[in-house]
Formats: structure tokens, sequence, C-alpha cells
């Protein structure tokens, strides 16, 4: 036997040897295994509100006290109503009392009318007639809104009404002139604080989407 051969003989034993080891270390493989999942760590009891069904309504809970006759109000009206948002009625109420206060001060009712019930339209009109039987006239401008929040809710179950009161503060400069012209109340440059509490009213369920001034309360 020549010395090739010998030694071609001599590393095929030795692979086959080392290959029977392997297999004894290793194991068998059949096709591509996935890699042992990790065992998942506990997970900590998770605190606060959780959005599930049946869960906290943030819509109202970002807005009053949680379980209180405020919320509770809140939850009946969405009952009857399901797109009702106390979020985006809390946006409408901001923007109807900066126009309604501006259309006050300055007189200019008819603007202001479709949003005020009866009642609040005619001591409206009182309150300007009275500054015109005086001669006085106000300049008015509204600086912004500095705090506006949910203060009551109530909802009659009988009925579908719902009123919400509204707590506002805002900032405005106003004046009060005489017949002649002069300043005899406010400062045409001073920023006084204005603090108002307005309920609105609407009955929920209803195709009209306007909610109405009914009472307002410095």
């Amino acid at each position: 036997m020549n010395s090739p051969l010998i030694q071609l003989l001599v590393l095929a034993g030795i692979a086959i040897f080392l290959i029977l080891r392997l297999k004894s270390v290793l194991g068998t493989r059949d096709g591509f295994e996935k890699p042992p999942l990790p065992n998942p760590a506990p997970t900590p009891a998770r605190r606060g509100f959780e959005v599930i069904e049946g869960g906290p309504d943030h819509d109202i809970a970002d807005h009053v006290e949680k379980d209180s006759d405020n919320a509770r109000a809140l939850a009946a009206m969405k009952r009857i109503e399901p797109e009702f948002s106390v979020t985006e009625f809390i946006q409408g109420a901001r923007s109807a009392y900066e126009m309604i206060l501006m259309g006050f001060e300055r007189g200019h009712l008819d603007d202001i009318k479709p949003f005020l019930s009866e009642d609040v339209f005619q001591a409206f009109v009182d309150g300007v007639a009275a500054r015109e039987d005086k001669g006085l006239t106000v300049e008015a401008e509204f600086i912004g809104v500095r705090e506006v929040k949910v203060q009551e809710v109530t909802f009659d179950k009988d009925t579908n009404r719902a009123e919400i009161t509204m707590r506002f503060v805002a900032e405005m400069t106003s004046v009060v002139r005489d017949k002649g012209g002069d300043v005899i109340e406010g400062s045409p440059t001073a920023i006084k604080r204005q603090k108002d509490s307005w309920t609105f009213s609407r009955v929920m369920g209803s195709t009209d989407p306007n909610w109405l001034l009914v009472a307002t309360d410095a």
C-alpha cells in the first residue's frame, strides 16, 4: 500500500472520530429550530386608570372629580347622547363666553340673541337700555380667558335636560364714558380680572345642538 493511500485512510479515520464526538456532545438538529424564549418577567400591577371597556371615561375624569355628583351627571348625559364630549363642550363654552360678554359690553345683542335664554336676553336688554338712558357708553377689549372649569352639573332624567355651570376667570379692559366722553369708570389701559359663573342648558338627545345661557352669576 503506497504512502498517499495510507495518509488518506488515517485522515478519514480522524474525521469520523471527531464527527462522532461532536454528535455526542451537541446532539442533533432537524431543520430550523427557534431559540428558546426567556421566561417573561412578572408584570407589575398597573396603577391609575386603564383604558378598558367599562373603565373610567377620561373625558369626564379629566374635568371633574371621580365618583362625584358632577361625574355621575355627566355619565348620565353621555348615556343619552354618547357622542357628547365634555372637552369639546368646555372649548365651546370658552368661546361663547368671550362672544357673549363682548356682545353685552358693546351692546350688540342681536349677534348673541340665539345663544341666550329669553330671561337672560331680556336682562341684557334691560342692562343696555339703562346705560343708554344715562348716556353712557362702554369701550371694552377682551384680553383672554385665564381659567375655565366645570363648577356644577345637573341632569334631569325625566326630561333629559342638562345644566352645566362654568366658572370663568378672564382679563379685559373696560371704560365707561359719559355723554361728554369723560371716563367715569375703568381705564383704557388697566387690565381688570373678570370672574363669572354662567349656566348653560340643553336637552340631551335633541336635534338642536346649541346650548343656551340660562343664568349668570358673577
